[in-house]
């Protein structure tokens, strides 16, 4: 009797330990699949953040291409406008120079055609 209970005993001990070793599966099996999808879930966020930071680096990169092409486009029209405001200053200088050789030439002809009248007043007619 003693003996049967024994056995009895132990088996339901094995029953017990077999089981808890059962759960004990379970629980790792399912905290296992808890950690992967909490990874998995973070995973894609920072995917996310790393694909948008791949996307602002090309940006960036793009922007300061822009931003030099534009300075130097800037640099060329500011050297243009100073070629054309260099050239209005010959022309205005040119326009000067004409004015003074035009007055120059009407005092002549005035100093002329009063000499030459002064001449023929002279002169006997």
């Amino acid at each position: 009797m003693l003996s049967r209970l024994l056995k009895e005993h132990q088996a339901k001990q094995n029953e017990r330990k077999e089981l808890q070793e059962k759960r004990r599966r379970e629980a790792i099996t399912a905290a296992t699949c808890l950690t992967e999808a909490l990874v998995d879930h973070l995973n894609v966020g920072v995917a996310q953040a790393y694909m948008n930071q791949r996307k602002l680096d090309h940006e960036v990169k793009t922007l300061q291409v822009q931003a030099a092409q534009f300075a130097k486009q800037t640099g060329q029209w500011i050297g243009m406008v100073e070629n054309f405001n260099q050239a209005l200053k010959e022309i205005g200088d040119v326009e000067n120079w004409a004015r003074s050789i035009e007055l120059d030439m009407r005092t002549i002809a005035t100093a002329l055609e009063y000499i030459y009248k002064g001449q023929l007043q002279s002169a006997p007619s």
